[in-house]
């Protein structure tokens, strides 16, 4: 499926991370591909509230979760920038799809890194 919105057919996810060599590019490609997975279930499921919104997250956020063992593996992990960057995406995918009131901590709040 391909990604509708406008805003993130072409966003760069994790992009900043990208630029720092501690982070594998191979696992990154696997982070920006849970991401884009999200938008398309959100684009797919359509959800109406953030409740709908949040169970969607929580799938991608226990996907993160699935990869920090593969960091882990590669002598990285998903430290400090790349929590807030990881949650920075979640927040820009929240919002483009017109969920502006949702909490950026509930969007990740399954997360175990």
């Amino acid at each position: 499926m391909t990604i509708t919105n406008e805003q993130l057919a072409g966003h760069a996810f994790l992009a900043l991370l990208y630029e720092d060599d501690y982070f594998p590019d191979h696992l990154l490609d696997k982070g920006a591909a849970v991401l884009r997975a999200l938008c398309e279930r959100i684009e797919a499921e359509e959800p109406t509230d953030l409740t709908a919104l949040y169970a969607l997250t929580a799938v991608a956020t226990e996907a993160f979760n699935d990869l920090e063992a593969e960091f882990e593996a590669a002598g990285s992990e998903i430290e400090t920038v790349a929590r807030e960057e990881i949650g920075e995406a979640f927040w820009t995918i929240a919002t483009a799809y017109g969920f502006t009131d949702a909490d950026p901590e509930e969007l990740i709040a399954e997360r175990e890194w």
